[in-house]
């Protein structure tokens, strides 16, 4: 199987929805503060309105997931756009809470007919070997669309204002659902994809609980639970103020920093995407030194009572950057431990785990910052309180992980797959390196 020019276009178009599909999901946290003065709300508020975008977002992937295996990805990436678009609207014209808790719940359900949808599409339409390299490309690529919120989103926030801002936002998702009316194709021609039109709920529950059984699925689940939440915290929502208010950087500064994210991400992934193609079942090694390098440079910005150094700062910025592609090897889990005809619901499983647990973070660090805080200015204290909570989010995301990949290994052992300690690995490289030197003349 080839990758023809019309594969390209396909997956591009994906990618430029997912682009807008981010820009819709991170336009809040760049504008975070302007919220809490628009609103009059506190940080508990404030994180409510991302704490219920992303439990619809969570919620609504294994639905998506089945719906895709029943009626393809080009039409719910169609509507995931418009529905975007009107939740967009919504809150550029609220002026109220529940109106702007609406808007953002619009913003999650049209959020979460995206990512999984152009994951399907890269399963079809490019050669096995090829996808975990394009999925870590569809992942990151769409990541510019945070480039665009801390760019294009705060330039215009801070000059025309809050409702051009988001009614621009809204006519990017109209934009982009036409593109992908007019050029994405469920499968490639000639390619028959089996979709069962209207699901049935006995196949769709056979699917469920197939996918779900395999203990393969779950450790894509805790996959991305575990590499992906930190980074989704501090772009969605607490990122921008906790270098603002917390560690006492510039709108511009903090604005930097996060392009920079997007960045060392987009830099990363395709060398993951390379390693998880060519050692596959080396794959849980990269995620435990994603997740462990994490938590180590968060534990040393927490560890200054005064704000931190910059260039650490900086360091952190790069090191969570690396847990979007981390997350990614998840829906690797997902591909090839399950057949084609679950793969959307499999899917769907894995992208509930890193959603779940940002929005449980999101709005734990809410609720400690009202409880550390006098105002709705937020000091460096409370931020290093309410930011630690993510320590036991890694706690159980960690258990569950080294729980599930015993099992996993425990299932490919009794099929003749032994996945062999690292150190053993480690010292056959080196009596082979020490025999090939021997063999020199």
């Amino acid at each position: 199987m080839t990758t023809s020019r019309r594969a390209w276009v396909v997956w591009g178009t994906g990618v430029g929805v997912y682009v807008v599909a981010v820009l819709q999901r991170t336009s809040l946290g760049v504008s975070g503060l302007e919220a809490v003065r628009r609103f009059d709300a506190s940080a508990g508020v404030l994180a409510t309105f991302a704490v219920l975008q992303l439990a619809v977002y969570a919620a609504l992937q294994v639905p998506v997931g089945v719906a895709i295996d029943h009626v393809g990805p080009r039409r719910l990436i169609v509507t995931g756009a418009l529905t975007m678009a009107a939740g967009q609207a919504a809150l550029a014209l609220a002026h109220s809470v529940p109106v702007a808790i609406a808007a953002r719940v619009l913003v999650g359900a049209g959020d979460a007919m995206t990512f999984i949808s152009v994951l399907r599409l890269v399963s079809v339409w490019f050669p096995p070997r090829r996808v975990p390299l394009v999925t870590q490309l569809t992942g990151i690529l769409g990541q510019t669309g945070q480039l665009l919120s801390a760019i294009a989103m705060v330039a215009v926030l801070h000059g025309p204002g809050w409702t051009p801002a988001f009614l621009a936002a809204s006519g990017a998702g109209v934009v982009a659902a036409v593109a992908a009316l007019a050029l994405l194709r469920d499968a490639p021609p000639g390619m028959t994809l089996s979709l069962a039109g209207a699901p049935d709920l006995q196949r769709v529950l056979e699917n469920l609980r197939s996918a779900w059984r395999h203990p393969g699925t779950r450790l894509g689940l805790w996959t991305h639970f575990t590499s992906q939440f930190s980074g989704t915290v501090f772009a969605l929502l607490w990122g921008f103020p906790f270098l603002v208010s917390g560690e006492g950087l510039s709108r511009a500064a903090a604005g930097a920093l996060l392009s920079v994210f997007v960045l060392a991400g987009m830099v990363a992934a395709p060398f993951m995407g390379f390693f998880v193609a060519n050692h596959p079942l080396r794959r849980s090694w990269l995620v435990l030194g994603v997740t462990g390098l994490t938590m180590a440079t968060w534990a040393a910005v927490l560890a200054f009572s005064h704000p931190a150094p910059v260039p650490l700062l900086v360091l952190l910025v790069l090191v969570l950057a690396l847990g979007g592609p981390g997350s990614m090897i998840g829906f690797d889990y997902a591909r090839t431990f399950n057949p084609p005809n679950r793969l959307g619901t499999a899917t769907g499983i894995v992208n509930v785990g890193g959603f779940v647990a940002a929005l449980v973070t999101i709005l734990l660090i809410g609720l400690v910052l009202d409880a550390t805080s006098t105002s709705a200015t937020y000091t460096l204290s409370g931020f290093r309180v309410a930011m630690s909570v993510q320590f036991a989010v890694w706690i159980v995301g960690l258990t569950g992980f080294l729980r599930t990949r015993r099992i996993v290994r425990a299932r490919l052992a009794s099929q003749g797959v032994v996945v062999p300690p690292i150190r053993q690995v480690l010292a056959r490289n080196r009596r082979t390196r020490r025999a090939n030197r021997s063999q020199r003349p």
